[in-house]
């Protein structure tokens, strides 16, 4: 578990949550090729404007160009696999819309949602949390590597619907504990993982910020097992 996921502080998560597009741009700058290139445009598509999009339309669903996007996002922001980008490309427009139509729908059902998006081409529970993250952030968080590994209990990452649903309880907590001390009351599962993932790889780059957070006395590179995690509660900032 990592010290962030342990701690309850909404200041020590906002200061975290501040920092997301400089970790996204560190982040471009140490990949390798035309595809750590591509990961601030694309993550700003699909923090931004493709929630707009859903947002926009009468029922909530994706088109086939913005799913093909979606997937390449998620490839740049973690594991590339080329032949997932070919495969999600050979869905029928009208079938991308139907189901996605259909998954939004279905919500707050997040398993029949996953189901339903899991039929299409290409797509597992991954994929498809990235979908409805991107049209109900208030109910789903995108099954990150970086965040699943932050939480308890979730090792080793197993890319099943049951798996998702353990991981999206575990944000959802995370979500109403913040609400519950912070007063702008605006977390959502799906801005708790951004902050993970913004914490894991802040930490993986060392990146400056990440000296002025302190995990009792230790470098913020320390995450917390979990058999401490009274100490990792006592995060604060400086």
């Amino acid at each position: 578990m990592s010290a962030l996921f342990a701690s309850e502080d909404p200041a020590l998560w906002r200061r975290i949550y501040e920092k997301y597009w400089e970790v996204v741009e560190a982040k471009k700058s140490t990949g390798k090729g035309k595809k750590s290139g591509k990961l601030l445009i694309l993550d700003k598509w699909y923090q931004e404007e493709l929630p707009r999009a859903i947002d926009g339309r009468p029922d909530k669903y994706v088109t086939l160009s913005e799913l093909v996007k979606l997937m390449e996002w998620k490839l740049t922001r973690g594991k590339f696999r080329p032949r997932l980008q070919q495969l999600v490309a050979s869905n029928s427009e009208e079938t991308v819309e139907k189901c996605s139509r259909k998954a939004f729908s279905l919500l707050p059902d997040m398993q029949a949602a996953i189901a339903e998006l899991s039929s299409l081409k290409a797509l597992g529970p991954a994929t498809a949390s990235a979908v409805l993250a991107a049209g109900a952030p208030e109910q789903a968080a995108f099954m990150s590597d970086e965040a699943v590994e932050s939480a308890p209990g979730l090792k080793p990452i197993k890319y099943t619907a049951k798996h998702y649903a353990l991981y999206l309880d575990k944000m959802v907590d995370c979500t109403k504990k913040l609400n519950k001390v912070d007063p702008r009351q605006d977390w959502t599962p799906h801005r708790v993982e951004l902050c993970l993932w913004a914490w894991a790889i802040g930490n993986q780059l060392q990146l400056p910020f990440m000296k002025d957070v302190d995990v009792t006395g230790s470098s913020v590179s320390d995450t917390c097992s979990d058999t401490d995690q009274r100490a990792a509660k006592k995060l604060r900032t400086k």
